[in-house]
């Protein structure tokens, strides 16, 4: 069969005008001098490039082949796949374990004809095997930093387990045993040197926001948020947890003396040719200190509106807004909604030699060349309203405030904003209409509002649907009428190996752009209702939340169910 299969990829081959007759004649005959299969044989005499072998013979068998370009052939990172399929194995074999589903192994193979490897595959997995064609070469590359990676990881979590000259009991016994010169002194060793460093380094690959690392009574529990999602880790042994949590706060020059009191600091690694900061924020719990590390992967941030996820008219009009000579622009949205990332493209837009542009934050995220931005730090009386006085005095043309936490900063950027300046700052409500009856609420005059506030942006984030597997299907028409959404067909999450079976990779977001016109005006100064003034601004054209949210289902962006999720409890 295997023969029969190779010589119909000759002919084909020929049909592609990859090869000539002649050239396959060659080959035909050095195999049967020399034994072999007529496509290694056909690589070896650089007759035909692998990748275009293994698309034929892909082609040939209704097998789909995937290259390391595409960015399929990803192993699973959370699935154990280096435990189903050890590494000898797959480098002997050129294998690569890519996701499993139940009973449902998919692997990525050089030769889809190797029956035997097929059942050795069956046998050693207890699973039944999906097979894609992959070449020698791109499989070989993978696997070897697919399982350096995970090997790495995995074998420094399972030393962890037996360094028993670091276990204690409990945190407790942990301080009357050991001095903070001991601590201090294992926090240091190369094992738990090693083991921060690859849990840090794994999470920046699998492009992770956060880390947590959590202790409880008898294990410890390792998570990566991705896309807005958290994921199991295997975790370190129980008695590594003040060793890491140590080694931690030596990097981030905290105290490793306090325990009871939280703490919070900050360090940066380089990879490669990119700076990366890490923000740590340490807590006190009753099984011992929960460590979380923020990732701020500058190069990841987007620094302008397009690439934000701004639609061509919500950049028009946000552009238009944030390249005024004066006045307030706010955005809304709970932690995590992406309105730093959304001020710090603003500021991009904004920035120019001519302009003195400073920044008050809590905490500084990203550090931007040519701006002045200024850490917050309120222990000391440099809080964003002292902050923001001692700015007005410094020329500024551009203030960015990390957020409006009372009257006193609400006051100051107001005022700022009415003499000359252009102010960018937020604030937590749950749409753009509310901002301002909030603004009003907190004891801000309308008659200062009306003319400095310029536009409110809220904005939520959403996962955006894998484009490799998203499924279509057809809305019913009660759905449709309920949504309004007029597209025949949207999209929902289904799961492969490029997104990890997730069904969604990256987010983007959903944006609610309320401009502050004549009529808003006038409602301002009548102190009207959140519910008027949404109701006026719709009518001016204001897309909310949700039709935004909608907008990108019908898109095929995002899928209706996490559009919702998103915006429980906000309709």
């Amino acid at each position: 069969m295997a023969y029969h299969v190779y010589y119909k990829l000759g002919e084909m081959l020929i049909k592609e005008g990859l090869i000539t007759q002649d050239q396959l004649d060659k080959v035909i005959l050095v195999q049967t001098r020399e034994g072999g299969r007529i496509g290694e044989i056909l690589i070896r005499l650089d007759i035909v490039k692998e990748d275009d072998l293994a698309y034929a013979l892909g082609k040939q068998l209704n097998i789909p082949y995937i290259s390391s370009k595409s960015g399929l052939l990803q192993p699973a990172y959370d699935q154990r796949l280096e435990e189903l399929i050890p590494k000898d194995f797959a480098l002997k074999n050129i294998v690569l374990p890519l996701s499993k589903k139940l009973n449902t192994l998919t692997c990525a193979l050089f030769d889809p004809l190797d029956l035997t490897l097929l059942d050795n595959l069956r046998k050693m997995t207890n699973c039944e095997i999906i097979t894609v064609i992959g070449t020698r070469s791109d499989i070989l590359q993978v696997a070897e930093g697919f399982y350096g990676k995970s090997n790495l990881l995995k074998s420094a979590v399972d030393q962890s387990y037996g360094l028993k000259d670091m276990a204690v009991e409990s945190e407790q016994s942990m301080d009357t045993s050991l001095s903070l010169d001991r601590i201090a002194a294992i926090a240091e060793e190369a094992p738990v040197i090693k083991l921060v460093e690859l849990i840090i380094r794994q999470a920046i690959d699998e492009k992770a926001s956060d880390i947590h690392i959590e202790p409880y009574r008898n294990k410890i529990r390792l998570r990566y948020r991705v896309d807005g999602k958290l994921y199991d880790i295997p975790p370190p042994a129980r008695h590594m947890h003040l060793a890491i949590v140590s080694r931690i706060k030596i990097l981030a020059r905290l105290d490793i003396a306090e325990k009871r009191l939280p703490q919070d600091g900050a360090f940066s690694v380089r990879l490669e040719d990119r700076a990366i900061d890490l923000r740590i924020s340490i807590i006190p719990t009753i099984y011992g200190e929960k460590a979380v590390m923020r990732i701020l992967d500058r190069s990841r941030v987007p620094l302008d509106f397009t690439s934000i996820g701004f639609e061509q008219k919500q950049s028009e009009e946000f552009r238009k807004a944030v390249t005024s000579p004066f006045g307030l622009v706010l955005l809304t949205g709970p932690t995590g909604s992406g309105k730093t990332t959304t001020l710090y493209a603003a500021l991009n837009e904004v920035k120019d030699p001519t302009k003195n542009i400073i920044t008050i934050e809590d905490p500084v995220e990203y550090h931007l060349d040519g701006i002045n931005q200024v850490q917050a730090k309120p222990e000391i009386g440099l809080t964003f309203a002292s902050a923001l006085r001692s700015f007005l005095r410094q020329d500024p043309d551009v203030i960015l405030v990390g957020e409006i936490r009372d009257v006193e900063t609400a006051e100051i950027c107001i005022r700022s904003a009415l003499t000359g300046h252009l102010v960018l700052s937020t604030l937590h409500t749950n749409d753009a209409p509310s901002a301002v009856t909030r603004l009003i609420d907190i004891g801000i005059e309308p008659y200062l509002l009306m003319p400095s506030l310029l536009i409110v942006v809220a904005q939520r984030l959403v996962r955006k649907l894998c484009m490799e597997c998203k499924e279509a299907y057809e809305l019913s028409r009660e759905e449709a009428q309920e949504f309004k959404i007029k597209a025949d067909l949207v999209y929902r999450a289904k799961g492969c190996l490029r997104c990890n079976n997730a069904g969604y990779k990256n987010r983007i977001p959903i944006i609610e752009m309320m401009v502050i016109d004549k009529k808003i005006r006038e409602l301002i100064g009548k102190r009207a209702s959140f519910q008027e003034i949404r109701k006026v601004a719709i009518e001016a054209g204001m897309e909310t939340l949700l039709q935004n949210g909608m907008k990108k289902v019908e898109k095929g962006l995002t899928s209706i169910e996490e559009v919702l999720s998103v915006m429980a409890g906000i309709e």
